[in-house]
């Protein structure tokens, strides 16, 4: 498939690389003349410096599009690209709030191609093995109870906090939500009403299971980690990144008899396993996660018990889909809100189909119809043959309700 590449960020420029070193992608055109030289060479003889976004989509040969502008100039491309009827990969966050994010997600209804984000977290093999203990309720950790993570970063965690006009976004959503599932609430706090780089931030809420949640985030931490415990009714499971989230990893666990467990995950390469979902998804297959990549485990503090494949009850191990970036952005807008307000913040989540419009259609035709009635039973009063009017107007509610045949149903 042939490629063209809008932008410089870092995610974008990886991931093209990773579908050009497959031998399967090419990239033919790119918008940053700035780019460096011998990234250049690694997309292939082929590539060549456009002018604009225009020129890139005026190409017949461009089969797909890697979005990855500035947060400006972010929402245009991902709009055009969509627009464009081509296949898409886009950074995130897309814009600074969820409307961007719905709009595209409607042109990628009407035109039929793959809208791709490019978050790669919630592949990793050792969330993914996290995952299986906290979505099992028969497993040996039971029903998840509490999930605590800390996220420290040696820099900055808020993304793209250099650009000012940005309101800021987190990491880690797809992290968290792969792990406990949908968030229902959220609260939180930081030292003042707006958070600003280099502050704290600590998230607490509930899942829509019932679980609890506490996420922190420090900025200009000596060193870089990240660790998540999940506490089940049976027992708890570590996770822990000494040297960040792309470096090794450890999971430890206690099974029901006390004894310790661990295994080793090795540094990991994410842009491989994204670009193996994405190929999935352009072949018309059902994403699906790669082949587990967890190398034998490495010191274990008791050799005489192993944990037993469980089934994955995540839509996570199928890798990501532009529904992680909505939620994503509507946690980040709700997370916002807590901070400045002071107090939790209630996410609610209406389905966004056809059966559940023409609900909402009925039901604004169906008070319309009301008032209608009450006004001829009014003027019935004063001229008796308009209350004739009331039976053909019950009639025609009656008729539009037949309509609900053919609204396509959500999928169970």
């Amino acid at each position: 498939m042939r490629f063209a590449l809008l932008g410089t960020h870092p995610d974008g420029l990886d991931m093209a690389c990773a579908l050009v070193a497959t031998g399967r992608h090419e990239v033919i055109a790119y918008t940053s003349p700035s780019l460096d030289a011998a990234l250049v060479a690694r997309f292939g003889s082929h590539a060549r410096a456009v002018g604009d976004l225009e020129e890139v989509l005026a190409d017949p040969a461009v089969e797909a599009v890697i979005v990855a502008g500035t947060p400006a100039n972010r929402p245009a491309q991902l709009r055009r690209s969509l627009q464009s009827e081509r296949h898409v990969l886009c950074v995130y966050p897309p814009d600074q709030t969820p409307d961007v994010a719905y709009e595209a997600a409607m042109i990628q209804a009407d035109t039929g191609r793959v809208l791709f984000p490019i978050l790669p977290d919630a592949l990793h093999p050792a969330l993914r093995r996290l995952a299986e203990f906290a979505r099992n309720s028969d497993g040996y950790l039971g029903g998840l109870k509490m999930l605590q993570v800390e996220h420290a970063a040696t820099g900055e965690f808020l993304l793209e906090s250099g650009e000012i006009y940005v309101k800021w976004a987190l990491p880690g959503w797809d992290r968290v939500r792969a792990i406990g599932g949908e968030i229902a609430v959220i609260s939180a706090l930081s030292p003042q009403e707006d958070l600003e780089p280099g502050q704290t931030l600590v998230l607490t809420g509930v899942f829509a299971n019932g679980g609890l949640f506490e996420v922190t985030f420090v900025a200009d931490a000596p060193t870089g980690c990240w660790r998540a415990t999940a506490i089940g009714t049976r027992g708890r499971a570590d996770l822990l990144f000494p040297q960040g989230w792309h470096g090794p990893s450890f999971l430890t666990w206690r099974d029901e008899n006390g004894e310790w467990h661990e295994e080793y995950f090795s540094a990991w390469d994410p842009w491989p396993a994204l670009v193996i979902v994405f190929d999935e998804m352009t072949a018309g297959k059902r994403p699906i996660a790669p082949p587990d990549e967890r190398i034998t485990p490495g010191p274990v503090l008791s050799t005489q018990y192993s944990v037993p494949r469980t089934p994955q009850r995540s839509d996570k191990a199928r890798g990501p889909t532009w529904h992680d970036v909505i939620r994503a952005q509507e946690l980040d807008t709700a997370a916002r809100r807590s901070v400045a307000r002071r107090r939790a913040d209630t996410l609610e989540y209406p389905d966004a189909t056809e059966e559940s419009g023409f609900k909402g259609t009925m039901t604004l035709v169906g008070c319309g119809l009301i008032w209608v009635i009450l006004l001829l039973l009014v003027l019935s009063a004063w001229k008796p043959w308009l209350g004739w009017f009331i039976l053909p107007v019950l009639f025609i509610f009656i008729l539009l309700q037949g309509l609900r045949w053919f609204a396509r149903r959500s999928p169970d």
